[in-house]
């Protein structure tokens, strides 16, 4: 698919060299090119190019209200400039970005512009397209359909797993495919993002709510929930081998 170009947003610089004046920068504004750019999100960036701002904001903002541009230039800029952003200003943005028609356009986007990773559900020692079928049989009558599955391609540090609705993808951390890591771990962490497959993040009020009480009730609704929880606290520490053995033979005597 041929990616977009991006487009000169009318008006934009003056817009920026407004918002410059507003939060309290002092003497001439910069020259600024503000661009509509196909980011596969609700991004905004800004860099340096020689005497030039480049701003750029997310083409899904092509159709927002001026307040709404005006509130992301002047977020922008109070970050670049290290000022403190009047509220007032900032907040038709954040609402513009929390609003669920937004997030439905941000998914709708990112389905068509973000691609799934090259997966491989089947890890050394965990296939987490077996682990998924057992869960949803088990917690979800089998009703919950499958996204794409696959380990993480390097480490990382704390997060464990993770749910993009725009790819419809579940990536789990590849630290975790080790044979010291008990089952119920990785089963614990994919039953989690799971539970983002069946409750979709929504607004709550002026905030955006990942984790609603029914969520967090069903999962505790893991058998394992509160040891799975303290070897992922060792495992994101760093704490492995022994520990993990020992964590292992007791969860096969206790069974």
């Amino acid at each position: 698919m041929r990616r977009k170009q991006p487009r000169i947003v009318p008006g934009g610089s003056v817009l920026c060299q407004r918002m410059f004046t507003r939060i309290g920068c002092a003497g001439q504004p910069p020259s600024f090119r503000v661009e509509f750019y196909p980011y596969s999100s609700l991004t905004l960036t800004l860099r340096r190019r020689n005497d030039q701002m480049i701003v750029r904001f997310s083409d899904l903002l092509q159709r927002a209200p001026l307040p709404v541009l005006e509130g992301a230039a002047a977020l922008l800029l109070s970050k670049i400039y290290r000022r403190r952003t009047p509220r007032a200003l900032v907040a038709p943005y954040h609402e513009y970005a929390k609003s669920h028609k937004t997030r439905q356009r941000v998914q709708k986007m990112r389905g068509g512009r973000v691609r799934a990773a090259s997966l491989h559900p089947a890890g050394e020692h965990f296939d987490l397209t077996e682990i998924y079928d057992d869960l949803n049989a088990q917690f979800f009558g089998g009703e919950l359909r499958r996204p794409h599955l696959g380990w993480s391609t390097r480490n990382w540090r704390r997060q464990f797993g993770s749910f993009d609705p725009g790819p419809n993808q579940i990536l789990l951390n590849k630290r975790m495919d080790r044979p010291e890591v008990p089952r119920y771990v990785v089963e614990y962490v994919l039953f989690h993002e799971m539970l983002h497959v069946k409750h979709p993040t929504r607004r709550s009020g002026c905030s955006l709510l990942s984790h609603s009480p029914e969520f967090r009730a069903e999962e505790k609704l893991f058998p394992e929930f509160d040891r799975a929880r303290k070897a992922l606290d060792l495992l994101a520490r760093g704490r492995t081998g022994l520990r993990f053995r020992i964590e292992n033979l007791a969860s096969r005597l206790l069974s």
